[in-house]
């Protein structure tokens, strides 16, 4: 039996994390690269990138940094074959890019609506083909989505119609996916975060009314902290979940229990 300390390591395991440029992908990239896996960052901002290399680089993680919007077909089809020739394969993907607008439903422009599903859902289902293919051809591989609590319940109160039915899509888009490739080695499963203090949400976490409302709502009484995040994903991205697939797993203080 593997031990416990174990279990969570990645050890020598290629793991791709788009949206790492900020935010939470950023706090993600960090853990990935201290349980030990080598991590392809990839998102649009290079130079953000880079300095987020350098620095997982100084505590000895092996890292790359790779540009890529991820509703561009030829530059995931880039981040792939990238990957593939630096490390050979990949174990791990983290889907994590997404965007938000906020706004009442009556006056969205469709062109926002399309745009945020374009990256949210269209990208992470783009993603999760062109590197599950690898994975289908090892017979394993685990990837992980970052969905939301806004795509397991809505709110009202924070309108974003786009990012939650983006988010709706995702969460199913992972059952659908863990369940084609459960036979084929591959695990898929989904983090769904609540209110995490981020660069899309840094306006809400400066405003108290906002807090109030969030440390009201929230049956822990408070936001998470990004150290919070990491234990949840190493969980779906190690073999501590090997016998887990198709899973949603609420990180939320509680919020969609009520």
């Amino acid at each position: 039996m593997v031990g416990g300390d174990t279990l969570f390591r990645l050890d020598g395991r290629v793991a791709v994390v788009t949206g790492a440029s900020s935010g939470l992908g950023a706090i993600f990239a960090t853990g990935l690269a201290q349980a030990g896996a080598r991590v392809v960052l990839a998102a649009r901002r290079a130079d953000r990138l880079d300095a987020l290399a350098k620095r997982l680089a100084e505590s000895s993680a092996e890292v790359v940094a790779l540009a890529c919007d991820v509703t561009d077909e030829a530059d995931v089809d880039r981040l792939v074959a990238a990957t593939r020739d630096r490390f050979g394969g990949v174990d791990v993907l983290l889907n994590n890019a997404g965007i938000t607008e906020i706004g009442a439903a009556e006056a969205e422009p469709l062109a926002v609506f399309e745009r945020v599903l374009a990256v949210n859902l269209t990208g992470a289902f783009l993603c999760a083909q062109r590197f599950g293919r690898i994975m289908i051809e090892a017979g394993r591989g685990s990837i992980v989505n970052v969905a939301s609590v806004l795509g397991l319940v809505g709110t009202g109160q924070v309108p974003q119609a786009p990012y939650a039915a983006s988010k709706g899509g995702l969460v199913n888009l992972t059952r659908e996916l863990a369940a084609q490739w459960a036979r084929k080695g591959v695990r898929v499963n989904a983090l769904a975060p609540a209110w995490f203090e981020s660069e899309m949400t840094a306006e809400m976490f400066t405003d108290e009314r906002s807090m109030r409302w969030v440390r009201d709502r929230t049956p822990m009484g408070r936001p998470g902290r990004e150290d919070e995040l990491v234990g949840p994903l190493l969980f779906l991205a190690s073999d501590a979940s090997s016998y887990v697939t198709g899973h949603v797993l609420p990180i939320d203080g509680g919020w969609t229990i009520v």
